[in-house]
């Protein structure tokens, strides 16, 4: 898995070379949220945005909007058929609440990255995901998640990659999205060296920040 995701985003990497102002990190972290809440009350609207992108892939490869330049993808147009099935028979969820705790924990690893252009969800200075919410709060449930997502700078870009989630056999990042136990999470966007942006996203339920 892990050299399945380093190849995804050496890919990425080749057509990104963006990097976000410091200055706007904090509210495209604020927009990535309110779009994983429109794509958890509204589902089957959402499914409406993976159907406007069909068009742009050509076999495995994905045409970027607006752009001439391809990404080679996984599995090609079949994940995002399967991602628009799936969103259809998807029932609405209530939104998720924004924890500063959360965020906080995100930002850890997020600035972590900036600096060392390491992924994955353990820093070798911040911890794994579990490490850094304990110090900026109670899990008070014991129910928690995290993604990742590298290249995209646009919130709806973002989240359509995590639900479609090419090359991620289990759809990690989509169940995490659609995960009808969390009730809060919180964001973390920031530059990347190698992909331009990332944004770390954790989830919990009962998290009650310090």
């Amino acid at each position: 898995m892990k050299n399945l995701l380093e190849r995804i985003l050496i890919i990425v990497s080749l057509i990104l070379s963006f990097s976000i102002p410091a200055a706007a990190a904090d509210d495209l972290a604020r927009k990535v949220l309110a779009e994983i809440n429109l794509a958890r009350t509204e589902p089957g609207s959402y499914a409406g945005f993976l159907r406007e992108s069909r068009s742009r892939y050509e076999g495995k490869l994905y045409r970027m909007p607006d752009s001439d330049t391809f990404l080679e993808t996984q599995e090609g147009v079949a994940a995002l058929d399967e991602a628009i099935k799936f969103l259809a028979h998807q029932k609405p969820l209530t939104p998720l609440d924004w924890s500063a705790g959360l965020a906080a924990a995100a930002a850890e690893l997020a600035r972590e990255q900036g600096k060392t252009s390491s992924t994955g969800h353990i820093g070798a200075q911040s911890g794994g995901m579990q490490a850094r919410l304990e110090r900026h709060g109670t899990v008070l449930q014991g129910r928690i998640g995290e993604n990742i997502a590298y290249g995209p700078e646009d919130p709806r870009r973002m989240v359509m990659q995590l639900i479609i989630d090419d090359g991620v056999p289990d759809r990690g990042h989509r169940k995490n999205l659609y995960n009808a136990h969390f009730d809060s999470a919180g964001i973390a966007c920031g530059p990347h060296p190698d992909f331009g942006n990332m944004c770390v996203i954790d989830f919990a339920k009962g998290f009650m920040s310090k």
